[in-house]
């Protein structure tokens, strides 16, 4: 083990840090695959892998507790691949460098993969522990959550015989999770024509990064600053006073990401550079003020840039910034069941110039409400067929209708206030978990989904507190023990 040796609890932080060393982007998960499948193996348990690639391993009840009643813990195995900008690492190859700082464990310059490697790392604990006692412990491990639910919406009926699930793929202490959202992504294209760049225009490089950006349906309501929304918001002013083309747009990254960083390339008449320059001072100035104090590192720049070949058609220029610009991007409604809920949001995940003269933008959108849901997908839509883009909708995913009289829960909020002292927070989530999909596939299915503290889920900024992750392992453990 590592620089994490010295941590409570030291099983549930040594299979992180071993899990950290194993490259698991998503639809990529096969190292974690054969890694779980040793592990059953050297622990003499019953494990089975279906055709998606998710895996389920089985440990008996514990001697005197034959007739318990089975219970399955649940998480996912990929993360979220995100970087800074000025890092270098391979998702694919590079192991991920956890490190404690403060009352936190964070890595160096990239997601960290607590979600859902926590998870992972508790089960396996459970698993391989001596000490617990228990009925029959199933535990399941699903592939491609991040991008898709691919793994649960593979799973076959049957493949896991529990009629109770606790999902461990949560990111705030305290908080038990009865409800999610459902959610649906909408990708739109763009065809343009390339023209030979013109050569009295000057080459200019904005850049809009250091913000915090975070998970899509977790975050959305916290008033972070989408760089994709705000390098646009320039752009559109600039069209308005001067003659520009524009070469490049590149922001964002994943569907379920707020994004962090983007960047233009775009010419300008070289009489008005300075006069722009002024004007980018100043929007600056106006940007800094609105969100300086949910964004305190953004970064907006203007600089030289090196001369490109060729450039966006005048006519699919402007489309895309007036489409961008009227884009939705946060939260649509506010839930009026749970009060403080977001209940229908939508985000502006990506753009990105393909090859093929086409113009690629991604997003996503969510809600409580299956018809919120769709409202949100159809909104963007319409959008953007007034440009007479290509737009279409993924499968999308159900929600998980919260059942407050459920028996898990009551298990579960009387082992936390019997180990804690206080009543925990009972809320949904607005977020996708793959329980709306267990639903659909056992229906009947008694669940419940609770985490240790993250921050900054889906970003470079993620980070996992320590002391709840001891409360996380104490909770679970109280759980199956009552159950």
């Amino acid at each position: 083990m590592g620089n994490l040796n010295k941590l409570n609890p030291t099983s549930v932080w040594g299979y992180f840090e071993a899990i950290c060393q194993i490259p698991r982007p998503s639809k990529h998960e096969e190292k974690i695959i054969a890694f779980l499948m040793d592990f059953a193996k050297q622990n003499n348990l019953n494990a089975k892998k279906d055709s998606a690639g998710n895996v389920l391993i089985t440990k008996p009840a514990s001697k005197g507790m034959e007739n318990r009643r089975t219970l399955v813990l649940q998480s996912h195995l990929d993360m979220v691949c995100e970087k800074n900008s000025g890092t270098i690492h391979n998702f694919d190859t590079d192991p991920i460098k956890p490190y404690i700082d403060g009352e936190w464990v964070t890595a160096e310059g990239t997601t960290l993969g607590a979600d859902c490697g926590i998870g992972i790392a508790v089960q396996l604990a459970v698993l391989a522990s001596d000490e617990l006692k228990h009925g029959t412990i199933e535990c399941l491990f699903t592939v491609d959550e991040e991008t898709g639910l691919t793994g649960a919406m593979a799973l076959e009926p049957g493949f896991f015989s529990a009629k109770a699930l606790v999902n461990l793929d949560s990111e705030d202490e305290g908080e038990l999770f009865i409800g999610c959202a459902g959610g649906i992504d909408t990708a739109v294209n763009i065809h343009y024509e390339s023209v030979t760049s013109p050569s009295d225009l000057f080459p200019l490089r904005i850049a809009v990064s250091g913000l915090l950006g975070g998970h899509s349906g977790d975050d959305i309501n916290k008033n972070r600053g989408n760089a994709i929304k705000i390098l646009n918001r320039f752009l559109w002013q600039l069209m308005h006073n001067y003659e520009i083309c524009i070469a490049d747009f590149n922001g964002g990254n994943l569907r379920n990401a707020i994004a962090r960083e983007a960047f233009a390339v775009i010419l300008v008449p070289g009489t008005k550079k300075e006069e722009i320059t002024v004007a980018f001072n100043i929007f600056r100035s106006e940007i800094e003020e609105e969100i300086l104090l949910n964004e305190p590192n953004i970064r907006l720049v203007l600089e030289s840039a090196e001369q490109p070949r060729f450039v966006i058609d005048t006519l699919s220029q402007n489309k895309l910034i007036n489409a961008l610009y009227a884009c939705p991007h946060g939260v649509l409604a506010m839930s009026t069941r749970m009060p403080g809920l977001v209940e229908t949001s939508t985000n502006l995940a990506s753009v990105k110039l393909k090859g093929e003269n086409k113009i690629e933008i991604t997003t996503s959108q969510r809600s409580d409400l299956e018809s919120g849901k769709m409202d949100a997908a159809y909104m963007v839509e319409s959008l953007f067929q007034l440009i007479n883009a290509d737009v279409i909708h993924g499968e999308g995913y159900p929600g998980w209708v919260p059942d407050p009289s459920s028996e898990l829960l009551n298990i579960t909020r009387s082992s936390y206030a019997k180990l804690f002292g206080n009543e925990p927070v009972v809320r949904s989530i607005h977020a996708g978990l793959e329980c709306g999909l267990f639903l659909e596939k056992f229906p009947g299915l008694d669940m419940i989904s609770f985490g240790p503290t993250m921050k900054g889920v889906h970003s470079p900024d993620e980070k996992i507190n320590i002391e709840t992750v001891d409360k996380f392992w104490s909770l679970l453990t109280g759980v199956i023990s009552a159950y």
